[in-house]
């Protein structure tokens, strides 16, 4: 489904999130610049782009791993044409069973990718694994607006709206009606903190964005 989708995936992600997609992952990323991590593992990381925000910390690697490998060629495409290469690395990878050994970067990074893990739990102990004693990890995710309108709005347009749009420029009916139908399956919000805190995560925080349309977690090992 990513595969068939890649070439309109960034597109796509702007268009219908008004460009605020942008802005989610820049607030995200700010959250690790205190920590300045040198070794960064993006995870479902798609064409690069929560990766390339990443070079806003300074490191002096970025590894993005996905199972898509259209994805991947569409990323790769935008680190050669940007020059990224030398610092950003796409790779084939599952995530829920990361080639790397344990304790290997300072931080670990997913932008709406762990909602597409087949076993949410199996993912977030493999990206556990390999982030560093005390370093930390940070989730951008899809949640559910709980309040009035929002909530009425946000399911509307994430049922009727989108997947015709998404249809129309991607040409795959599956892709956009399986976004609002992860979403509304995904244990958001403090279901996903007592996901984390079971598999050992430490000081898991969540904070809404946008009237509670996505939310950001942070948590270290």
């Amino acid at each position: 489904m990513f595969d068939a989708i890649s070439g309109k995936y960034d597109f796509l992600n702007h268009f219908l999130s008004l460009g605020i997609d942008i802005r989610w992952r820049k607030k995200a990323i700010a959250l690790l610049h205190s920590a300045k991590p040198k070794f960064i593992l993006d995870v479902a990381t798609g064409t690069g782009d929560f990766a390339i925000e990443a070079l806003r910390l300074n490191p002096q690697k970025v590894i993005g791993v996905d199972i898509s490998e259209g994805m991947l060629e569409i990323g790769k495409k935008k680190m050669k044409t940007n020059g990224y290469e030398s610092v950003i690395e796409l790779m084939t990878g599952d995530s829920e069973n990361l080639p790397f050994l344990e304790n290997k970067f300072d931080a670990v990074i997913v932008a709406f990718g762990v909602r597409n893990f087949e076993n949410l739990e199996k993912g977030l102990a493999e990206m556990l694994r390999v982030v560093k004693p005390g370093g930390r990890v940070v989730v951008l995710e899809f949640s559910k607006p709980r309040a009035f309108p929002m909530k009425q709005l946000y399911s509307f347009y994430f049922k009727y709206i989108l997947p015709k749009i998404g249809k129309i420029f991607s040409r795959d009916s599956s892709a956009y009606t399986y976004l609002p139908e992860s979403v509304q399956a995904f244990p958001d919000g403090d279901d996903f903190l007592s996901i984390c805190s079971k598999l050992g995560y430490k000081n898991a925080t969540c904070q809404t964005l946008t009237f509670g349309i996505s939310s950001l977690y942070t948590a270290t090992k």
